[in-house]
């Protein structure tokens, strides 16, 4: 594990851009200690906003179709929410056609119950986790903020999630499986091929009472299916009762940029985040 602490007079050098950061990084945790996974994909990593305590804590997981990806990704995001105060905790998982599911989500499970349990002693408070994610990652966290049955086999209760912070999802997998096996099989080794199981890996099932505070982010370029996967799944939300579920539409951005363009003065989805998290404080 390495411990890097960098103070606001030292400017550092990511993904090609220097920015002054006030962030403190802890690397290559591992939040399932009593299994060894290839390729690193039980680690995580904590952005923490220097010499705080008590600060909010997003748990994040990376896109990649559930089929590549890692937490390295999205370096600059972590920074960027660090540097607002905010921590931000990005976790590795299985991929497929490693795996199937719901091993993904079962590890962003291991990943979000390790952060409510340990993230104390980095700083951050327990009782504001929030999950989060991008694309496929974005997934595995709407899941884990409406599927109750998934925190509970970690033994945390689901009140422990303070919210969810979907940036651009694929929700109902009985969709989105049965246009990705037709282009491609290998997408059969995530959720099989069988339109029930499709449909029980959705979001459908689960679009009850006491799901609330889920925040939708997705880019004016994102493809029109996305869009309205992101949209219809809102108003389902808020028509079964929970009131507190937004949508924000990103202009100038698509589907890749919403994150790697977080670091440049248009960016929206940084403050989108960040208000949304400190409208709790």
């Amino acid at each position: 594990m390495i411990r890097i602490s960098y103070t606001a007079s030292l400017l550092i050098i990511l993904s090609s851009v220097l920015v002054n950061a006030q962030v403190t990084v802890t690397t290559d945790i591992d939040y399932i200690s009593d299994s060894v996974y290839d390729d690193n994909k039980d680690l995580l990593d904590i952005y923490m906003p220097e010499g705080k305590k008590d600060v909010p804590v997003i748990v994040y997981f990376h896109g990649g179709a559930l089929l590549v990806g890692n937490k390295d990704m999205d370096k600059d995001f972590g920074y960027k929410v660090a540097e607002s105060g905010i921590g931000l905790v990005s976790a590795n998982y299985r991929l497929s056609p490693d795996v199937k599911h719901p091993a993904h989500l079962n590890d962003a499970a291991a990943a979000t119950a390790w952060v409510i349990n340990n993230i104390e002693a980095y700083g951050g408070n327990p009782q504001k986790v929030y999950v989060a994610g991008h694309s496929a990652g974005a997934y595995l966290a709407a899941l884990l903020a409406i599927d109750l049955s998934v925190l509970k086999a970690q033994n945390i209760e689901q009140s422990k999630i303070k919210g969810a912070i979907l940036i651009s999802p694929f929700l109902f997998v009985e969709e989105t499986a049965k246009v990705r096996i037709e282009r491609d099989s290998i997408y059969k080794t995530i959720w099989g091929n069988e339109p029930q199981s499709w449909k029980q890996a959705s979001v459908t099932p689960h679009i009850l009472p006491n799901r609330d505070n889920i925040l939708l982010i997705y880019a004016d370029g994102d493809d029109d299916w996305r869009k309205e996967q992101n949209e219809r799944f809102a108003t389902a939300m808020r028509a079964a009762g929970n009131v507190n579920v937004f949508t924000k539409e990103v202009p100038n951005r698509n589907h890749m940029t919403l994150l790697s363009a977080i670091l440049d003065d248009d960016d929206m989805v940084a403050k989108l985040i960040s208000d949304f998290v400190m409208k709790e404080e």
